[in-house]
């Protein structure tokens, strides 16, 4: 459980999680501070709350002098294995990779200053005999309370029990890296027992956007953390991801990013981690 949920009390300790499979969970509750995500620029401010899915593709964090927040970073598994029982669970989290930052009201913030705050209390009750089972509820909570604020500000985006399993189903198959081989709208349609249009309309009434973005989404992701690391040759990733050539691979970047890999990767490299910093930054 210590591994499952931690904290920390600066986001000058950044370090600590950049690593895979870890889930950031930021509630400003002074000053305010920015960051990259996905090529974006966020500007956060007191009430908001920021969850990275993808800590990875997050970088460029800077805060005022003033900054202050609570920040919980979860293990991906650990949230996973919790399998809380709701269909707004997918949707939410699609929503997530395309904006990780909520503006909460006066009422939403107090819930989720004292539902962090409640967790980070208890954990800190290593006498408690059943120590790991009230933190797994106490955090089912918490997350239940963001479904609740992100649906009560997102009414359209609720769906049926029907189309939250095609959903889930789908975000599956590429959390599990089908688009390393099969970038295609037909494959994933045909594993759904699904026709495309139906599959696309299905996501864009759900989270605004059609099946072949979060194609694009996932296989980007994936792409971009490689690029970061120029241990790994261009034509290695090209072939990772089974792309014909590496004039191909060239192409599809360019097309999506607006770069080409080695300008991407030249740009990101450029590029140094700014944690919280208390001068004013």
């Amino acid at each position: 459980m210590e591994n499952n949920i931690l904290f920390i009390d600066d986001l000058r300790d950044f370090g600590l999680w950049r690593q895979a499979g870890r889930v950031l969970h930021v509630l400003c509750t002074a000053g305010n501070m920015s960051f990259m995500f996905r090529d974006v620029r966020y500007n956060v401010a007191p009430a908001d709350y920021v969850i990275l899915p993808n800590v990875l593709l997050a970088s460029g964090f800077s805060g005022s002098a003033d900054f202050a927040a609570v920040v919980m970073g979860l293990s991906e598994s650990y949230v996973a294995s919790m399998a809380i029982r709701s269909n707004y669970g997918v949707i939410g989290h699609l929503s997530l990779l395309q904006n990780p930052v909520m503006r909460l009201s006066d009422h939403d913030f107090r819930v989720c200053l004292d539902g962090m705050t409640r967790l980070r209390e208890r954990q800190a009750d290593a006498t408690h005999l059943f120590r790991d089972e009230m933190l797994g509820c106490l955090l089912t909570a918490h997350i239940l309370d963001l479904y609740d604020i992100h649906a009560r500000c997102n009414p359209q985006r609720q769906v049926s029990e029907h189309t939250a399993r095609l959903l889930r189903r789908f975000v599956e198959m590429l959390y599990r890296g089908d688009y390393a081989t099969r970038r295609d709208l037909d494959y994933y349609a045909s594993e759904l027992c699904v026709t495309p249009h139906y599959l696309s309309e299905v996501c864009r009434k759900a989270c605004g956007r059609p099946a072949s973005y979060w194609i694009d989404r996932f296989t980007l992701n994936d792409i971009t953390r490689l690029l970061v690391r120029k241990d790994v040759p261009l034509a290695a990733i090209a072939e990772r991801f089974s792309f014909s050539s590496l004039s191909y691979f060239s192409r599809y970047v360019q097309k999506r990013l607006g770069k080409s890999p080695s300008e991407y990767r030249k740009g990101m490299n450029k590029k140094t981690l700014q944690p919280s910093r208390r001068d004013g930054a």
